[in-house]
């Protein structure tokens, strides 16, 4: 089952990845100056994202606790 901690924690270094990405790309339209209603239009964008990669983190790290426990 060792297999399964590195997976995990591969999959969960995608969601990290994603994560960084996700707040890189708020804070970039928050530097833009942007309207109240355009920084609004800017986050829901990002949006699918941010759960997407909280998501993946969540389910790599899932793999690691069973592949830590099976073995």
């Amino acid at each position: 089952m060792e297999y399964l901690v590195w997976i995990g924690a591969a999959v969960s270094m995608l969601g990290l990845i994603g994560l960084i990405s996700s707040i890189l790309k708020v804070s970039k339209a928050r530097k833009a100056k942007l309207s109240d209603e355009d920084l609004r239009v800017a986050v829901q964008k990002v949006l699918p994202l941010n759960l997407g990669s909280l998501f993946l983190s969540v389910l790599g790290l899932m793999m690691v606790i069973v592949g830590i426990t099976l073995s």
